[in-house]
C-alpha cells in the first residue's frame, strides 16, 4: 500500500477504529533517572542561576534612601516636590539633598503689606544691599503697617536711602491696603495669573514682585519667576557650566519642575547663597 493510499484510507476510517495510544508501540531505550527536586528547590535553583550569572558580572548595589531633613514648618506639599524633583532632574538630585535643612517657611497673618513693601524696597539692587536698605526703613516704623508708612516723612525716608521713586512706590501700596482695594480675603482661591494682575495694578509692583509675593507669602508651588537675575543666574550655573541663559533656555529646564516650580526655584537661589528678598 502507497504512502497516499494510506492516508486516503486513513481519513475515511471511523474515529472507534483508530487505535488507542496505549496500544501503539512505544521505542525503548536506556531508563532516565526522574528529576528530584528537594523543598524549596525552586528558589535554590534560582538562586544557583543568579550564582552564576553574577560570576560574570557584579551585583549592583542597591540605591540608598536619601534622607531630607526638612525645617519643621515647610510647606506641606515640600517633601512630595523633592521627592518628584531628585527622580526628574540630574542637578537637583544632587542639590536637594545638600540642602534639604533649608525651605520655605510661613510668614505670619497680616505680613502681606510688608511682604510686599520689602519686594519694592529691594527692587534692581543686591540682595546685601536691598537687605541694608530694608534695616533702615523698617527702624523707621514701630511695625511695618501701611498706615504707619502713610505717617512717615519724606524727608526721613529720603535719609533711610530710598529713592524718590520706591517712596512713591510704598505710599502706592499703602494706600491700596488702608483703601481696601486689594481682594484679600479671596486670594487663597484665586488663581496665580489673577492675583499677578490686581497685584499689578499698584504702582511699582512688577511681575517680579508679584511672583515673590505669590512665593513667599501665598506659598504657591507651581512658581518660575523668570524675571529674576538669581534664577536665571543659578540655571547658567548649574545647567549651561556658566554659559549665558535665555528666558527660552530656563524655560525649558523648568518643564521638567512642574507642579513644583517654586521648590526648585528655591534650591537653585540656595545653590548660590542668595537670599532673595520678598
Amino acid at each position: 500500500m502507497t504512502g497516499a493510499t494510506s492516508a486516503r484510507q486513513l481519513d475515511t476510517m471511523e474515529f472507534e477504529q483508530l487505535p488507542l495510544v496505549a496500544d501503539l508501540p512505544v521505542p525503548m531505550g536506556p531508563e532516565a533517572p526522574l528529576p528530584v527536586m528537594k523543598l524549596g528547590g525552586a528558589a535554590a535553583s534560582k538562586a544557583a542561576q543568579a550564582a552564576a550569572a553574577g560570576s560574570h558580572a557584579a551585583k549592583a548595589p542597591a540605591a540608598a534612601k536619601v534622607h531630607l531633613a526638612l525645617p519643621e514648618g515647610a510647606p506641606a506639599y515640600w517633601a512630595e516636590a523633592c521627592r518628584q524633583l531628585m527622580r526628574r532632574d540630574r542637578v537637583l538630585k544632587r542639590l536637594i539633598p545638600q540642602l534639604s535643612s533649608q525651605a520655605l517657611l510661613p510668614r505670619g497673618e497680616g505680613e502681606a503689606f510688608a511682604t510686599l513693601a520689602r519686594s519694592i524696597v529691594g527692587q534692581q539692587i543686591s540682595a546685601k544691599s536691598a537687605k541694608t536698605l530694608w534695616n533702615k526703613f523698617a527702624r523707621l516704623l514701630a511695625e511695618v503697617k501701611p498706615e504707619l508708612v502713610l505717617k512717615l516723612k519724606v524727608d526721613d525716608m529720603r535719609a533711610a536711602g530710598l529713592s524718590a521713586r520706591k517712596i512713591d512706590y510704598l505710599v502706592d501700596l499703602a494706600l491700596h491696603f488702608t483703601e481696601n482695594r486689594l481682594h484679600m480675603d479671596e486670594w487663597q482661591g484665586m488663581a496665580d495669573e489673577a492675583i499677578v494682575a490686581e497685584l499689578m495694578a499698584i504702582r511699582g509692583v512688577s511681575r517680579w514682585t508679584a511672583e515673590m509675593f505669590l512665593i513667599y507669602y501665598l506659598m504657591r508651588p507651581n512658581v518660575l519667576p523668570l524675571d529674576d537675575a538669581g534664577l536665571i543666574h543659578g540655571i547658567s550655573q548649574n545647567y549651561f557650566s556658566g554659559d549665558p541663559v535665555s528666558r527660552s533656555d530656563a524655560r525649558e529646564v523648568a518643564e521638567a519642575w512642574k507642579p513644583w516650580c517654586t521648590v526648585a526655584t528655591w534650591y537653585i537661589w540656595r545653590s548660590l547663597e542668595a537670599q532673595p528678598v520678598a
